[in-house]
């Protein structure tokens, strides 16, 4: 069993041999996120009430089952039979050190991760690495788990230090597994000035080849993994064996498309060009590109009713020709997401289980009050918040609302700090309060909600997954 590496625009194996990887991202496990596990807020909100709520030694037992049963070798062996061979797996600094005791790795805090990819070796499914969250927030996004919109790790240098000196543990961990393709050191930075991270790529890379020369690197580009302007011309000399990250969403796969996607070939060029443009850099230097994240977003029947099928046809659609447009490049890529509770999953929980019975009536309304900023839909809300936008753009002049980052819009920005902030911090007490008064028996059951037999396949999906990964070269 050899490692992979790259080579020129492509991964290797030791024979020299391409090998495309065709997979997905396992989020919501050891990075839980709202609109995947069904909480409101961010993950270390939640931890915290529940804590509150039971106990701390209760609330332990229920996340420890929960991380148990997300992923086992059931999922492994259903992932594996799709045709698909590598799972991008992220992963919260919290698991591994603590705020308030830094630099000192958890005991056992490699036991749910070593168990998974045993689990994915054993189906001969390779595993990349994923820091989807780093001390401070490397964004303002919520799956950084810092509860703010600014992006405090890029402006205190103890966070920056911090994640190197991690980054070092792991690698160093992990350093002998062939079977880890290798590490995606941060999910989607959105650093202002660009060059903060071309400094911490370097302090990082350095750190990781001091303790392991063999893996590979997955890069993603600035402002969540779009933006390459101020990567260094000297890249390929100066990152050895390292793959570059895009993260390819297309607007047509989500509930703010700007017209319903009919695959005409004005729509099929602006996705083609998006494409292209991302990955323009990497084309021009000659480097490897791999697409950490794309995938359309599902309806729902309980939340889109009639339409629901008309909905994900469109979308299957999207996914079909963002693959086609992938095969003429031969790309690796890993779609967003494994395992949810239903909006985006390849599987996903059933509504028959008590989890889903449990929060039931509190996932109806925080959908009804777009408190999750993936793909929300808020036509339930917008008219509550619109005179905020318009209060803004009354008063302040337009040259001075393009804030950090770009693709967030000022309509976004409204959205981001007061609903999925500031509303969804007054839910997380009750969704904690839904599971006192469970026992530990009970608190199992409805962790193992998320176990592979109680979740349900999205067929269509998987199909077109599986025909597309089955004309990729081995």
């Amino acid at each position: 069993m050899s490692f992979l590496k790259v080579s020129g625009t492509k991964i290797v194996n030791g024979d020299g041999n391409e090998i495309t990887l065709h997979g997905a991202g396992l989020g919501g496990w050891m990075t839980m996120e709202n609109f995947i596990s069904g909480y409101p807020g961010c993950e270390f909100q939640i931890r915290e009430a529940l804590a509150e709520a039971i106990g701390g030694r209760k609330a332990e037992f229920f996340f420890d089952k929960f991380l148990e049963y997300f992923f086992a070798e059931p999922d492994a062996a259903f992932f594996k039979s799709l045709g698909l061979n590598c799972i991008r797996i992220a992963i919260n600094y919290r698991h591994f050190e603590d705020n308030l005791n830094p630099r000192t790795m958890k005991p056992d805090c490699f036991r749910h991760l070593d168990r998974v990819i045993e689990a994915c070796s054993k189906h001969s499914i390779y595993t990349i690495i994923d820091m989807h969250t780093a001390p401070g927030g490397q964004n303002g996004g919520w799956h950084s788990d810092a509860g703010t919109h600014i992006a405090g790790f890029w402006i205190h240098k103890d966070f920056q230090d911090r994640l190197v000196w991690l980054w070092t543990e792991v690698a160093r961990h992990y350093a002998n597994n062939p079977w880890v393709a290798g590490y995606n050191p941060m999910n989607e930075p959105a650093d202002p000035k660009g060059t903060g991270l071309v400094h911490f790529y370097d302090r990082v890379h350095a750190a990781i080849r001091s303790v392991d020369p063999n893996h590979t690197l997955f890069l993603d580009g600035n402002t969540y993994a779009i933006d390459f302007s101020a990567f260094p011309d000297d890249a390929k000399e100066r990152w050895d064996n390292t793959a570059y990250a895009i993260h390819d969403y297309a607007i047509y796969g989500f509930p703010k498309t700007p017209e319903p996607y009919a695959r005409t070939p004005e729509q099929l060029k602006k996705m083609r060009d998006t494409y292209k443009r991302k990955r323009a850099w990497m084309d021009e230097k000659g480097l490897c590109v791999w697409n950490g994240e794309w995938g359309p977003v599902y309806a729902r029947r309980e939340y889109d009713g009639d339409a629901t099928d008309e909905i994900n046809e469109r979308r299957y659609n999207v996914l079909k020709d963002q693959l086609d447009i992938y095969h003429e490049d031969q790309l690796s890529w890993s779609i967003w997401l494994y395992k949810d509770i239903g909006y985006q999953g390849m599987v996903y929980v059933s509504r028959e289980t008590p989890y889903m019975k449990l929060f039931e009536s509190f996932l109806a309304r925080k959908f009804r009050l777009a408190v999750d900023a993936w793909g929300t839909n808020d036509k339930y809300v917008k008219q509550i918040y619109q005179p905020i936008t318009d209060l803004i753009k009354d008063n302040v002049p337009e040259s001075n609302r393009h804030l950090y980052p770009p693709i967030w819009s000022l309509e976004d920005r409204v959205a981001r700090l007061s609903r999925t902030m500031l509303v969804a911090e007054y839910m997380v007490k009750e969704w904690a309060d839904t599971l006192i008064g469970l026992d530990e028996r009970q608190l199992d059951e409805v962790a193992a909600s998320f176990k592979f037999e109680n979740c349900l396949k999205r067929d269509g999906l998987n199909k077109v997954l599986t025909d597309h990964a089955a004309s990729y070269k081995k």
